[in-house]
């Protein structure tokens, strides 16, 4: 992830050239690094020194990154001719190139041709069936066409092979929460904290998947992940905090007085509310009354 102090010097180098002060290739170096998205000032720059021989001879073998650099942003100015040319250019000094052939694919994707862009990573899938980028592509190319039920089959495919891929997981579980397949995204952020226990938003998800399934179990376990989340971020996550008081709520009319709580989750639920009235009136004091209500009617105040 990008630092602020990155991102600033990013945005000083973007202003530097604009004035006439030079620093292009030191820019678009630093979009790579930061992995930014600034697509039309990167079609701009890059172009002004791939048309410059002299500049262009300095780069060395860098001379092939940034053509790719700009046949991406190309592509996302809708500038496939330039893209097209660029690619052309790759493919020439380097036959066969599975980086070319992706790039290859990706245009056929901005185009929409959706069909030849299939057929494209599959000729590419032969000759390289562990290729991440590819197989991350098509479930790519299967959400942009509103497939969600197709990027599930895919990838589930991809994780038998990659089934330490965070991401992956991630995204299939949000899949299946967009879905409300949620027994399916359940066991996802299942895997994700067994692989990850120390990252709180993986616990945060978990807890709200099994809120909105709802039953007492679930109900029971959620707050338990809503606390994990709490003591992982320190006590500063205020969705976690509204979590707990959700689930002892309704925890609480389930159970009807019947199996009340033990003095540990009675002790949390009030430190959850009273911590939220803190951060409510540190941050939005005026909203602190709509809180305390609501607290009030849940009985956690």
């Amino acid at each position: 992830m990008a630092g602020a102090a990155e991102v600033a010097r990013l945005d000083r180098l973007e202003t530097q050239i604009e004035n006439g002060g030079g620093g292009a290739w030191e820019y678009l170096c630093l979009v790579r690094k930061l992995k930014a998205r600034r697509s039309e000032k990167v079609l701009n720059h890059g172009l002004t020194i791939l048309n410059d021989p002299k500049a262009r001879s300095r780069l060395g073998r860098e001379e092939w990154t940034l053509y790719e650099q700009v046949a991406i942003a190309a592509m996302d100015c809708q500038q496939y001719d330039i893209a097209k040319d660029c690619i052309a250019v790759l493919s020439k000094e380097f036959p066969g190139s599975i980086r070319v052939g992706r790039l290859e694919g990706l245009l056929l994707e901005a185009k929409g041709s959706w069909a030849e862009a299939e057929n494209a990573y599959a000729r590419l899938l032969e000759n390289s069936p562990l290729d991440q980028a590819i197989h991350k592509r098509r479930v790519a190319m299967a959400k942009a066409q509103g497939d969600l039920s197709g990027a599930v089959s895919l990838l589930n495919k991809y994780l038998e092979t990659f089934m330490a891929d965070h991401d992956a997981w991630r995204e299939l579980a949000e899949i299946y929460v967009s879905l409300q397949m949620y027994k399916q995204a359940a066991f996802c952020y299942e895997e994700l904290i067994l692989s990850q226990p120390t990252v709180s938003p993986y616990h945060l998800a978990y807890a709200e998947v099994l809120y909105t399934m709802g039953g007492l179990e679930n109900l029971q376990t959620a707050k338990r992940y809503y606390a994990s989340t709490i003591t992982l971020s320190g006590g500063k996550n205020t969705r976690a905090l509204y979590g707990v008081c959700l689930c002892s709520s309704a925890i609480s009319q389930l159970t009807k007085g019947r199996n009340k709580e033990d003095k540990e989750g009675s002790e949390l639920q009030s430190l959850a509310a009273e911590a939220l009235q803190r951060d409510y009136k540190q941050r939005a004091p005026k909203k602190l009354p709509l809180l305390v209500s609501m607290l009030k009617n849940m009985k956690l105040n």
